[in-house]
């Protein structure tokens, strides 16, 4: 698989790498910890966690994995949304609602959808979140220390921030010396932000210092990769953004025939389309990491082999192409 740098921290990883956001959540430790060795036997070499991953207990349980792969794998970690105060009744609720959301998938989804909407008012009015300070930051990065049992995170993220979170005034800015601080005394190899894919231009003009690694959500409905420096962590290649698409070709059969012919590949086929999605995202991000996530075996071999096959190469910056110069159902975003 191909390996990138990271950075100029001296250390390389491979492209794709393995999302843990469903690590201790619906499985448990064992199931977990099998998944993660899984990812391992792939091929892939970077996993992605948060403390909030997991009921909180997503940090410790890739610990315990990576304990076992000392100096062979590379970790992103976040800072910035804690983990839930009631983890002990999470972890209840997880052992009756785990094995049921397994055997019924529906409920999972009924689940998500009965959690409350954000108002409008709120996402008209953003303020600042008070937990992005020098003072948490510390504390949080020696908790994950602890919890991933090492000495060094490779890659150390503000999680969910917005421009309007971090000071105006970056020379006089405590939170980026702690991060800079951080790096030189060795604890992390490079630091950056994960956020929502709106918030990143405006992190970018205001606060470029706290972008070098930039992550966020893309796929063949986004615009091009800026081409610069950064190192950048793309996610969600497929998810809802595959359904998005996978249902406006079946809505429009006489365009799924052109963009199948003009990329030389079966459209209307949910799996091809699936892997020219996923291997457009490592072509159109050749310098960074793609991150997906699993919880079945298969699927992880599955990509790891769309991230080697180089035949795919050429009809996914096709499909990319026909979808940037077309849109679907009202254009991409």
């Amino acid at each position: 698989m191909q390996r990138i740098p990271l950075g100029a921290t001296g250390r390389t990883t491979t492209q794709l790498g393995f999302g843990g956001s469903s690590i201790m959540g619906v499985l448990n430790r064992r199931q977990s910890l099998a998944l993660l060795e899984r990812a391992y036997e792939a091929g892939i070499r970077h996993f992605d966690t948060a403390p909030m991953y997991g009921y909180g207990e997503a940090e410790s349980c890739l610990g315990e994995f990576v304990a076992r792969h000392r100096g062979e794998v590379t970790v992103t970690t976040k800072f910035g949304i804690p983990a839930a105060k009631s983890a002990g009744l999470a972890r209840a609720a997880r052992a009756i609602a785990g094995p049921l959301t397994q055997r019924f998938p529906a409920l999972k989804r009924m689940r998500q959808r009965s959690r409350p909407a954000q108002s409008a008012e709120a996402k008209a009015a953003p303020v600042a979140n008070p937990l992005f300070t020098a003072e948490n930051a510390r504390a949080s990065l020696e908790k994950s220390l602890a919890a991933l049992r090492v000495e060094h995170i490779d890659i150390w993220l503000l999680h969910d921030v917005k421009a309007i979170d971090l000071a105006q005034d970056s020379s006089n800015d405590p939170l980026l010396r702690m991060l800079e601080d951080a790096v030189r005394a060795g604890k992390v190899g490079m630091f950056g932000v994960g956020t929502d894919r709106e918030a990143i231009p405006e992190l970018v003009a205001r606060h470029a210092g706290y972008c070098g690694t930039l992550q966020q959500e893309w796929s063949v409905l986004n615009p091009p990769v800026p081409k610069d420096s950064r190192l950048r962590i793309h996610h969600r290649a497929l998810s809802r953004n595959f359904q998005s698409l996978a249902e406006g070709l079946r809505r429009e059969r006489e365009r799924c025939r052109r963009w199948s012919e003009e990329a030389g590949a079966d459209l209307a086929s949910p799996e091809v389309l699936a892997r020219l999605m996923l291997k457009a995202s490592c072509v159109l991000n050749p310098a960074g990491i793609v991150l997906f996530s699993s919880k079945r075996p298969e699927h992880i071999r599955g990509n790891v082999g769309v991230a080697e096959d180089a035949a795919l190469e050429a009809p996914a910056r096709r499909l990319y192409e026909v979808v940037q110069r077309e849109g679907l159902g009202g254009g991409t975003s």
